[in-house]
């Protein structure tokens, strides 16, 4: 099983959002995880409400601190926010392979309860079309410059509108 960390900045929406999705749709492949530069400590409550709406299980989630990862073998680090991309990251033990999927941050949008609802299912949707989309990679065939250029193009990847 091929471990994956979802990093973020406060690890509350996206990260959160996006080690919840793997873990169910890829339970039989991955273990996902997700932590935070400066983690907020708690989950928004719209991305467990938007999960479980989903039947997407939020048990055992929590925010939590990058730091905790230090030192634990991690096969893949997906950063899924707009200013990580730019941090630096801490470095885990076996050079994880190493890609980015720019998202909105849901907890960011002003609106009405209904409004910032719909933001936060509009990236759960995007997340649930990118983790499908890397579920369908051949990990086992592909080199990890590979892999890299693969997650990158999957982190550009967008629902086509019906």
């Amino acid at each position: 099983m091929k471990k994956v960390l979802f990093l973020c900045t406060g690890n509350s929406c996206r990260s959160i959002m996006a080690e919840a999705l793997l873990n169910h749709l890829g339970k039989d492949q991955f273990i996902a995880f997700s932590a935070g530069s400066f983690p907020t400590g708690t989950l928004h409550p719209f991305s467990v409400r938007t999960l479980l709406s989903k039947g997407v299980p939020g048990s055992g989630l929590r925010s939590k601190h990058w730091d905790e990862f230090k030192g634990k073998p991690i096969d893949i680090v997906i950063t899924v926010c707009d200013q990580s991309a730019a941090e630096s990251c801490p470095l885990f033990p076996g050079k994880p392979i190493r890609g980015h999927w720019s998202l909105p941050d849901p907890a960011k949008y002003a609106g009405s309860e209904s409004e910032r609802l719909a933001e936060f299912q509009h990236v759960y949707d995007l997340l649930e079309y990118r983790i499908k989309a890397f579920l369908r990679l051949p990990l086992d065939q592909m080199l990890p410059t590979e892999i890299t250029g693969k997650l990158n193009e999957i982190g550009r990847l967008e629902p086509q509108a019906a």
